[in-house]
């Protein structure tokens, strides 16, 4: 048999955030004697996926961060990958417009096929912005195909005209595997010891300023006045944010009431033992979180920055930041009280296109078919 195709995905670090997720989640589905993942990373630091890519047959090439006083040295060594490896006839960026100096070198090498992917809506704005609007610009040129997770990602990236001829792939999930169950539900509350009357809320994010999680906090400090048995579970991992985080949780005395979980690979099954998901995130582009909270038939409060098209089920409640963190906890309280059959809702994420067997096909025969066009 043929060697595989083999697509080179662009990445920051494969930790498990929503677009290295929704990567892997294809990635697992793929017929990989045909299509094959490579991954070139910008941290020296292993990360999570990464034992798992290797045994799946993926390679993991590493560069150095990219830093506007770095960019010479980081073109070499671009340029040396593709004298290394010439073979690869596809790029998919997973880093936006970061992909930039690798769409530029991949188009002067003859590339036929390279994908700049949108996973974010309209960004806060940081110090990093400016240079990352100068380079959302300039790739523009030197992509063949305009990728996103929603309209409002690929306006972002893209500008408006080009967002219409952008290519929507979803960003997928297993949904079998995060169907509501009572028995894993059981399981896991024992295992995090939630107590029966406990009302568990839940966040999933990086620590990063995009996901607020000061409001998260101050959100759950109301809601605990209200219910002082509640307790909030922060599942995440880097960003910077944490240690603030954990400072501001001490400060306001709720140290016994929030637990930082970290990073999981057991996401159905820690959704199952929750009550409620609150994420005011201040950008989002289609939070992979969101679709995998809704699936296990878990109530959702998020804010109204994240995009409606997210909202697939009647399980989300939408809220303006402005509002009052008394008007997000009472929100919170009531969507929790709210009764729905929870198993039913991996059924709808199906229906509604979002199960990963059918998309990972696609992007199979995408693949496959855009090297011979």
């Amino acid at each position: 048999m043929s060697e595989p195709l083999r697509v080179l995905m662009l990445f920051t670090i494969l930790n498990r955030g929503g677009a290295e997720t929704m990567v892997m989640n294809y990635y697992r589905h793929m017929d990989r004697r045909r299509v094959q993942f490579d991954f070139a990373v910008h941290r020296e630091e292993r990360g999570a996926y990464e034992d798992e890519i290797e045994q799946l047959g993926g390679r993991i090439f590493r560069f150095m961060p990219l830093r506007p006083w770095t960019i010479p040295q980081y073109k070499r060594q671009i340029k040396r990958f593709f004298d290394e490896h010439p073979d690869y006839r596809i790029i998919h960026g997973q880093c936006s417009e970061s992909g930039y100096y690798f769409y530029r070198e991949a188009t002067r090498r003859g590339v036929p096929v390279i994908i700049a992917h949108a996973h974010n809506a309209h960004v806060p704005f940081d110090a990093k912005l400016i240079f990352r609007t100068w380079l959302k610009h300039r790739m523009r040129s030197y992509i063949t195909h305009r990728f996103t997770c929603g309209k409002e990602a690929a306006e972002w990236l893209f500008g408006k005209e080009e967002a219409k001829s952008a290519v929507l792939q979803r960003n997928a999930i297993n949904t079998g595997a995060f169907c509501y169950n009572q028995a894993t539900r059981e399981h896991m509350r024992q295992a995090l010891a939630i107590e029966h009357d406990t009302l568990a809320v839940v966040h999933v994010g990086r620590f990063e300023r995009q996901k607020n999680h000061q409001f998260v906090v101050r959100v759950f400090q109301q809601l605990h006045r209200q219910h002082p048995a509640a307790h909030l579970f922060l599942v995440g991992s880097g960003g910077g944010g944490e240690p603030s985080m954990r400072d501001l949780v001490d400060s306001l005395q709720l140290g016994d009431a929030v637990c930082f979980l970290g990073s999981r690979s057991d996401m159905p099954q820690v959704l199952c033992a929750m009550d409620a998901f609150l994420f005011p995130s201040l950008t989002e582009g289609f939070p992979l979180s969101l679709l995998e909270a809704q699936c296990t038939g878990l109530p959702c409060v998020i804010s109204d920055q994240v995009p409606q098209e997210a909202c697939l089920t009647d399980l989300v409640s939408r809220l303006s930041l402005s509002a009052d963190v008394k008007d997000w906890a009472d929100a919170v309280i009531r969507s929790a009280a709210t009764q729905h059959n929870r198993q039913s809702y991996a059924q709808q994420i199906a229906d509604a296109g979002y199960d990963i067997e059918e998309n990972a096909q696609w992007l199979q025969a995408f693949y496959t078919s855009s090297i011979k066009s």
